[in-house]
């Protein structure tokens, strides 16, 4: 089966993608995050999943755009809601192209981090799903956290210390007064 892989980051596909080729899926990347705060940030991890992809063999499929004034626009005065937005986005870009592509299923390796919220993420990913006639894939990869972490640890990949948007850096690196 032709499944679709959103794709966060690179320390996050390794475990995923192991999983989903060892159970017999062909899978083909998605690299849309236009989340990611800031620019660089944004392009450390292209680069990053770019040198693993070309390690393992994965074809990834890159959106040649970084849109973050819509992903502000939508989520600005809505802060609280802004992950559940910012899963929705990101998951519907994929069925978008899951379907242009003629994929089978598709899924996300924010599934295998042990800081999403799983739960909302199915919901969107079920619900997409039937609306546009494809499979989602839900798979908890949290199982292989430590996994994953060693081996990119050992790859010496880039491992950022946030989830991407800006909200999320100021709540890792702002501790306030």
């Amino acid at each position: 089966m032709k499944i679709l892989l959103h794709i966060c980051c690179a320390p996050c596909t390794i475990y995923p993608l192991n999983i989903l080729k060892h159970d017999g899926y062909d899978v083909c990347g998605l690299f849309y995050n236009p989340n990611i705060h800031p620019y660089l940030e944004y392009k450390r991890r292209l680069d990053t999943l770019k040198e693993y992809a070309d390690k393992e063999g994965l074809k990834v499929i890159w959106t040649d755009e970084y849109n973050i004034e819509d992903f502000l626009r939508n989520v600005a005065f809505r802060e609280k809601d802004r992950c559940r937005y910012c899963y929705w986005m990101r998951l519907k870009y994929t069925v978008d192209v899951a379907r242009a592509e003629r994929f089978e299923a598709f899924t996300t390796t924010l599934i295998y981090s042990k800081f999403q919220d799983h739960e909302t993420i199915k919901t969107i990913g079920e619900s997409l799903a039937k609306d546009y006639g494809l499979k989602f894939h839900y798979h908890d990869f949290r199982e292989g956290w430590a996994e994953g972490t060693k081996i990119s640890r050992e790859l010496m990949m880039y491992r950022q210390l946030y989830c991407g948007c800006i909200y999320s850096e100021k709540e890792r690196f702002y501790r306030g007064s």
